[in-house]
């Protein structure tokens, strides 16, 4: 017998040129990720560069710079903010989807949050509703599919995409990402965006035409003959109120983790709604006492899956 012959029992037939052909790709997507990321990173490096001389605290002991940008169908708005914690902390705080229900249940507007995973990965389970206590019948069901792109000793990034959201709105997109700073801190940006059609733009013009008619943004566009700033006004003013709300529920999400397990929860709704209120004419919607109570309802019922 021939040895050019034989065959192993356990020897397998070669692969067809198509599955050699998806082994290669899947090899050259498990490079070209860290490759993408190192340059998202070296982006974020550079962001910071070119913000640094505008990063100073303001009188609110916030350091951060917001700009927002209307498009024909898209609002963008992003805060680049320094934040007084550990890059590893941040890091590892943003890189878990349940967390993100801490932070997200926290503004007004999010009336519940859930973390699942799914066929197709992480998801967040959200309800979105008025800005008074309101039972989930009545709130709209948004689905956030959540990706840990990067995870990094030196860069992190996180995002979060839905395809419709309510009144006319669609594809949402929520990016956080983040790399170290000397001294123990944090150089995040956070990016909130949506798109929208007819609808959508008629809801947000009804809108800013009644209860949002006098709310801005924090964009400074002028100054009045006394020499005081005037702020963005309509959908732009709209989009960095969302945007400047997440970071401040980002920020006590992570100050709260100090506090002993069982006082995180109010520590962080004690913080946010404090941090708003250094804001009153951007984000003042309702008082203290009314928002906690609302919050420790809200935070208690989204400890229970809700389809």
């Amino acid at each position: 017998m021939r040895l050019s012959h034989f065959r192993s029992p356990m020897a397998r037939p070669p692969r067809p040129w198509h599955w050699r052909l998806a082994y290669v790709l899947l090899g050259l997507a498990a490079c070209l990720l860290p490759l993408a990321a190192q340059a998202q990173a070296a982006d974020l490096q550079a962001r910071y560069a070119q913000l640094r001389d505008q990063l100073k605290p303001n009188a609110n002991g916030h350091t951060l710079v917001i700009d927002s940008s209307e498009q024909q169908d898209r609002l963008t708005g992003d805060v680049y903010a320094v934040l007084d914690h550990p890059f590893a902390e941040a890091s590892a705080a943003l890189k878990e989807p349940a967390n993100w229900c801490q932070i997200l249940i926290l503004p007004f507007n999010t009336k519940y949050c859930h973390a699942v995973d799914g066929p197709e990965g992480s998801a967040l389970l959200l309800r979105i509703g008025r800005k008074v206590d309101q039972p989930l019948e009545q709130t709209y069901r948004l689905q956030l599919a959540w990706r840990n792109v990067a995870a990094a000793s030196d860069y992190v990034q996180s995002r979060m995409q839905a395809r419709e959201g309510p009144m006319g709105t669609r594809d949402y997109r929520i990016t956080v990402a983040a790399i170290p700073l000397e001294g123990g801190r944090t150089f995040m940006r956070f990016t909130y965006s949506y798109g929208f059609g007819m609808a959508g733009r008629m809801a947000m013009q009804a809108y800013l035409g009644t209860v949002g008619a006098d709310k801005v943004g924090f964009t400074v566009v002028g100054h009045d003959a006394q020499g005081q700033p005037q702020f963005i006004g309509g959908v732009r003013g709209a989009i960095e109120r969302t945007a400047m709300r997440y970071y401040l529920a980002i920020d006590a999400y992570l100050d709260s983790l100090k506090a002993p397990p069982q006082q995180q929860l109010d520590r962080r709704i004690q913080a946010w709604f404090a941090a708003t209120e250094h804001y009153p004419r951007q984000l003042r919607e309702m008082e203290r006492p009314a928002y906690v109570a609302m919050k420790r309802q809200e935070a208690e019922r989204q400890q229970t899956l809700i389809e």
